[in-house]
């Protein structure tokens, strides 16, 4: 790289509120310029929430950011909310937004789980989109869900794993998703919590091709982990609420928004969303520009990740 691209400093909001919605209240904030290009960040999980330090990713004096709790999680009320949270309220609640704040297009960008919301919402509104920029492609089918919750990155991992084990029967060690969905849907409060932060953990854990104790710290806050946990579990558990696992990724799909300006960021070594996924999607859409960052597990937050995020978002905004 012959320019390294560093996040942008820190910048406060300049609006915010919320967007009520079949009984939630949705956070957002904007900042940036605000007469700039608009640009929505979806984050993870799915229940991961917004962060203050997403707003990086984007030159405030270029974009106009603007930045969401999805239903349940964040500072979205109520908090740990699954009534009506499906991944189709969340690409209406984005629509809505979009609405509210009187734009007519933006750019998306979203990595994991808000990939995959990136690519639906898309699919669903291709002429609301300018462009995407996607990181960490996953796509909720099966293969990609066992990988990680059953048997795959429990091999490279193994002490973690011993964690993400340690809440389960060993007699339910054959279907942990389902072990943990029946725990984080009984009347234990005690055992709910420990579950959560266990499965929270264990994200955490493999986010980074190095370890970084302060992130599974973070992970572990109960209110946080709660959310997260109940959040991701419901919808895995459900497939993502797609008509079907492939429903994304298929040719007739990705034509609705093949035209779409596109990055795909991808790390070499990302250990919760394998680059396999990337790669079958850049076979299904060769239009978009797939990089690999070679050196990188899944975090946006990775030297070489973040660099190719910021030369994307760069490159986007000087086309305003």
């Amino acid at each position: 790289m012959s320019t390294q691209f560093n996040l942008y400093p820190q910048c406060e909001p300049i609006s915010d509120g919320f967007l009520k919605q079949d009984g939630h209240q949705i956070y957002y904030e904007e900042s940036g310029n605000p007469n700039g290009k608009p640009a929505i960040f979806l984050h993870g999980g799915p229940g991961g929430g917004g962060s203050t330090q997403v707003r990086r990713f984007f030159d405030p004096e270029v974009y106009r950011i603007v930045v969401f709790d999805q239903r349940g999680c964040g500072r979205s009320k109520p908090h740990g909310c699954l009534e009506n949270n499906t991944t189709w309220d969340l690409v209406e609640d984005i629509e809505a937004l979009k609405r509210l704040l009187e734009i007519d297009r933006w750019l998306v960008f979203g990595g994991s789980w808000g990939s995959t919301l990136s690519l639906a919402y898309a699919q669903t509104y291709p002429e609301s989109v300018s462009e995407l920029v996607l990181r960490g492609i996953f796509m909720l089918r099966q293969k990609e869900l066992d990988w990680f919750y059953q048997d795959g990155a429990s091999r490279i991992f193994p002490d973690a794993w011993e964690g993400f084990l340690k809440p389960i029967d060993p007699k339910n060690h054959n279907n942990l998703m389902d072990a943990y969905y029946k725990i984080f849907n009984g009347s234990d409060e005690e055992k709910k919590l420990e579950a959560a932060i266990a499965w929270s953990r264990w994200e955490a854990s493999t986010s980074t091709l190095s370890y970084t104790p302060e992130l599974v710290s973070s992970f572990a806050d109960p209110k946080f982990a709660l959310a997260f946990a109940l959040i991701e579990n419901h919808y895995f558990v459900n497939k993502g609420f797609l008509d079907s696992e492939d429903q994304l990724i298929k040719r007739e799909n990705i034509d609705k928004i093949r035209d779409i300006p596109t990055k795909i960021i991808q790390g070499r070594y990302d250990i919760i969303c394998p680059m396999a996924t990337a790669w079958e999607l850049s076979k299904n859409w060769p239009e978009a520009e797939l990089i690999v960052a070679p050196s990188s597990g899944h975090s946006a937050f990775e030297k070489e990740i973040t660099h190719h995020l910021i030369s994307s978002t760069n490159e986007y905004g000087s086309n305003a």
